[in-house]
């Protein structure tokens, strides 16, 4: 059967023109699923799991619970509930948030974000007291651990918000650069099209193509280690009238087309692995 899966997996990579790694197959280590079958995680994050994969993501990635991490932009915490529990008592686990001082209306999403991140945080210190939230706001706000202290920096499904006409991507991978030890990874999961997109459609649709975040960490410093397909959707067409948002979880269209887009599923997206070269 595992065979059949390899062929599997293989047959819809080429059929989305892109480059299979044998990890996607990887076995997940029994102390990550742990983590990832662990009772701290709601229900409904744990309903998505069959979309994202979070312990063969992980693995992937190479995490060990001895490690630093720093998690960039973690929203509502989905993979915050399976990475708290996991570097509790060995590691340590930086979450690098929005802000909650960022002024006037424009600040109202952020400081809004910051406040739920932190209530979550504080609702269950059996499993976050340990956490450290950092602020992290593109372009600007990027000190968010000491330089050469991280092992890895995860980014999950982020890269599109921070497309400006600034290239604040350029800054961000900078900043993942600066804090990662010699030898430190950098692991991204994005939204990933194989169409031709302008800077503006990234931001505003969410897909990313995978050759302009390879060429952002290049630039950084970082070098392409593997890519993985464990995140792969061959039945999204990447061309959705509202983008990657048009897809579940979302579903920005409400009831218009609902089934067809809940066939699709969650969008097509990349699994990269870089890493900073040792000294």
């Amino acid at each position: 059967m595992k065979a059949l899966s390899v062929f599997r997996a293989r047959a819809a990579a080429v059929a989305a023109g892109c480059l299979v790694s044998l990890s996607v197959l990887a076995d997940v280590p029994a102390d990550l699923a742990s983590a990832v079958a662990g009772p701290q995680r709601s229900a409904e994050n744990r309903a998505r799991d069959a979309a994202r994969h979070p312990g063969e993501t992980l693995a992937f990635f190479g995490i060990q619970p001895t490690m630093t991490v720093v998690e960039l932009s973690p929203g509502g915490g989905w993979f915050t509930e399976i990475l708290a529990p996991y570097l509790r008592e060995k590691g340590k686990l930086v979450a690098a948030a929005y802000p909650g001082d960022v002024p006037g209306e424009d600040g109202a999403y952020y400081r809004k974000s910051r406040a739920n991140f932190n209530a979550k945080m504080a609702g269950s210190p059996a499993v976050y007291d340990r956490v450290q939230v950092a602020d992290f706001l593109a372009p600007d706000r990027l000190d968010f651990i000491a330089p050469e202290t991280a092992d890895m920096v995860l980014t999950f499904r982020n890269v599109h918000n921070w497309v400006d006409d600034g290239k604040s991507e350029e800054k961000v991978f900078a900043a993942a650069f600066r804090a990662l030890k010699p030898g430190g990874v950098l692991g991204v999961e994005e939204h990933r099209t194989l169409r031709t997109v302008t800077r503006p459609e990234m931001y505003e649709k969410g897909y990313v193509p995978e050759s302009f975040v390879i060429d952002v960490a290049t630039k950084a410093g970082f070098v392409l280690e593997e890519k993985s397909e464990v995140n792969a959707n061959p039945a999204d067409t990447h061309d959705h009238p509202e983008g990657v948002w048009t897809l579940p979880p979302t579903l920005s269209l409400g009831d218009k087309d609902r089934a067809k887009y809940l066939a699709i599923g969650e969008t097509d997206r990349m699994t990269l692995r870089f890493r900073k070269p040792a000294k």
